[in-house]
């Protein structure tokens, strides 16, 4: 491979040769970075990565997939990418048209015709669309998938910027609508006169919350919060769900951490008294509280995970007496809950089997409803067909998918008295690949500790020891990994008679907190081991041998394949590691690192740096390992998690003779890319340096 005789091997935690390929747009980076790519696609790419790309992009693009809406008003909300109109259309319909095989769409803007207008690589980020009058929105655009964003305001019914109108340069943030002519602004721009400490924090998010009036310019907007110096981000949102709203500020003090204020349109005025790990949520006069922690209040002590719930006009006055509306198990948590109009509805994972309950407040107390008739199996979503909770006619949206089929969209009508009526089919996708002949199946390894460790099999029934397995994971942040449909997987792999695997480890949420809090800071080492665990169960079951599984993992996952790499590499064949963190030293100095300390710990603190420096694969690697081959991938625009962890990775594996090949295309943020034909290139570059890998001609 180019470029790697040259480049020296790493030495102590700080002595780090390859800092300069931290430079993103550095002249020497990028020239080095690009023969990289350059190397690894004429490695991997050809004729038949070509024809898998174009396969995929062709049914990520297919015209009969079902289009995501969201519905505002008399309006059903879409944005739709196909080969055409790659960026996207930003369009709406009416939910009788979209009941049709073929709605009527009507197309507010062409992002596609905008970026050619504009000379500029936007990508459509969302909209935040003013609730009363809906007649305008403030449109998020990307340059090329970033995170940051350019806003600006958008009439919606003259499809047309408005002149003069709303508009934020390139930033981190976003906005709320107070009304038509106020905005609550909570962005990092600083546009001028930036108070002591600025307006970012240290994770590179807003620290202030300022109240924005038509006719001003940012720098004019006053301050109505601001976030802790040591903070990680200060938000606000508008809450519609009294006759007199009420604004909610937050300041995140940590990932896992908050404390909420209530406030007005002037800025807040009542701190609310919670423990800083407690989920919560207000709607009418209901306060919601989960725990994190046990947490003692009156003389009662409610468990982590508990949902409690009481009024909040009686909370403010100084009540602490909670009804409990869900207690959790070993294996059982509350996913989420929403609000459906005044009713309350809970998403719930029992053993990783998804159930729903209806919760009705009253006089005397809460009435259930357990949601029967819906799916059971597989990946089961429910929520509002209303963007706002208050507008809710009862009408809620079901999501239903498994791995080997595509995904149904269903209407559920929650809004008469129980039982309900049973959910009735809206659209559905077509099959991407040819399923015959696969089942799924869970089973459990054993981890280093005892623990048990779930995972879905998805492939040809029957051992053979030699199947060509597609192993994945995550295991942070309390994400929870769910055996989804995924045509990529589907085409380029099952379909082929390989055999694909997700496994659940430690660090996700599949079984609330308690699985979350093994998996983080020094029990990540845990969440590895899992991984191992599953790869290793493969083998002892006679599903396939060592050398014939490729794992892939992204973001906190490919901290995961990172260390795959460095700690267990006799366990695979080969590993693809993607938009991933690997500097455990420097993370938290890179972009938005800084917001990860709650998860993975502090590499400043003397006593977190004694466990996170075993994690850090970039400088666990030796010389002489049987490391498998490794392709390392990331996107020069994602600017969440530093491109330098690959680069720098890649450089210091190639300095010591290892197969390790890098791939950073331009665009695609913290993703593999920012439109389908991006992805599907990313996806099958990926699964062809894996097929090479792993010995395996599909």
């Amino acid at each position: 491979m180019s470029d790697r005789t040259d480049l020296p091997t790493l030495a102590a935690p700080d002595d780090d040769p390859f800092l300069w390929l931290e430079e993103v747009e550095g002249e020497r980076a990028t020239a080095w970075v690009d023969r990289q790519t350059a190397d690894t696609v004429r490695r991997f790419g050809g004729p038949r990565r070509d024809g898998d790309a174009a396969t995929l992009a062709a049914l990520l693009d297919r015209p009969d997939k079902i289009p995501g809406v969201t519905r505002r008003g008399d309006h059903l909300f879409n944005v739709w990418q196909d080969a055409e109109n790659p960026r996207g259309l930003w369009r709406r319909t009416t939910l009788d048209s979209y009941r049709e095989a073929e709605p009527r769409w009507e197309v507010l803007l062409d992002v596609d015709a905008l970026a050619r207008a504009e000379g500029e690589d936007w990508v459509f980020a969302g909209a935040a669309i003013e609730p009363e009058g809906r007649r305008r929105a403030m449109l998020r655009l990307s340059r090329g998938g970033s995170d940051a964003v350019v806003l600006r305001e958008f009439d919606v019914e003259a499809r047309a910027f408005v002149p003069n109108g709303f508009a934020v340069p390139e930033a981190k943030g976003g906005v709320v609508w107070v009304d038509a002519d106020r905005l609550l602004l909570s962005s990092t721009v600083d546009a001028g006169g930036a108070p002591e400490g600025g307006f970012a924090t240290r994770s590179g998010y807003a620290r202030t919350v300022r109240l924005w009036r038509r006719g001003q310019g940012i720098a004019e907007a006053a301050v109505l919060f601001a976030a802790g110096d040591a903070s990680m981000a200060a938000g606000a949102h508008v809450d519609r769900s009294t006759a007199r709203h009420r604004v909610w500020f937050t300041d995140t003090i940590a990932f896992f951490d908050a404390v909420h204020w209530l406030g007005d349109g002037d800025g807040p005025r009542l701190k609310l008294d919670l423990p800083t790990d407690a989920v919560s949520d207000a709607h009418g006069d209901t306060l919601l509280v989960k725990p994190r922690t046990p947490w003692t209040v009156a003389g009662r002590t409610h468990a982590p995970d508990e949902l409690l719930a009481c009024s909040l006009e009686r909370f403010l006055a100084g009540e602490r007496s909670f009804d409990l509306l869900f207690a959790p198990g070993p294996r059982r948590s509350l996913e989420g809950f929403f609000w459906a109009g005044d009713r309350l509805v809970l998403s719930i994972l029992d053993d990783l089997v998804p159930r729903f309950q209806l919760f009705t407040r009253a006089r005397d107390g809460w009435t259930r409803h357990d949601l029967d008739g819906l799916p059971a199996t597989g990946v089961v979503t429910l929520g509002t067909l209303d963007a706002r909770a208050e507008d809710s006619d009862g009408t809620l949206v079901v999501g239903a998918q498994d791995p080997l089929t595509p995904a149904r969209t269903l209407l559920f009508d929650v809004s008469g008295a129980a039982p309900f009526p049973a959910p009735t089919l809206l659209k559905a996708s077509p099959a991407g690949f040819d399923a015959a002949g696969l089942t799924v199946t869970r089973h459990e390894a054993v981890s280093s500790d005892g623990e048990r460790i779930p995972y879905v099999q998805t492939g040809p029934a029957g051992e053979t020891g030699d199947a060509p397995v597609h192993l994945s994971g995550y295991g942070g942040f309390a994400v929870s990994e769910r055996p989804y449909h995924r045509v990529g997987i589907g085409k380029l792999w099952l379909e082929r008679g390989g055999t694909a695997v997700t496994a659940n480890l430690r660090g996700g949420g599949e079984f609330g907190t308690r699985w979350h809090e093994a998996g983080r800071r020094e029990g990540k080492r845990l969440a590895h081991d899992d991984f191992a665990a599953v790869a290793a169960d493969l083998v002892r079951r006679g599903v396939t041998r060592p050398g014939r599984i490729a794992a892939e993992g992204g973001s906190n996952g490919g901290l995961l394949i990172a260390n795959m790499l460095t700690r267990c590499p006799e366990r695979f064949g080969a590993l693809f590691c993607t938009i991933p963190l690997i500097d455990m030293r420097r993370y938290s100095k890179l972009l938005a690192g800084a917001s990860w300390i709650a998860e993975y710990g502090d590499p400043d603190v003397p006593e977190d740096w004694a466990f996170l420096q075993h994690m850090s694969a970039y400088h666990t690697a030796v010389p002489d390992r049987p490391y498998p081959p490794i392709l390392i991938a990331t996107t020069r625009r994602d600017d969440r998690v530093h491109p330098g962890h690959a680069r720098k990775m890649a450089a210091k594996l190639q300095a010591m003779g290892y197969p390790a090949h890098l791939y950073e295309p331009a665009a695609g943020g913290h993703g593999y890319g920012k439109d389908n034909a991006e992805r599907a290139a990313f996806v099958a570059l990926g699964y062809a340096f894996l097929r090479d890998a792993i010995g395996w001609d599909a």
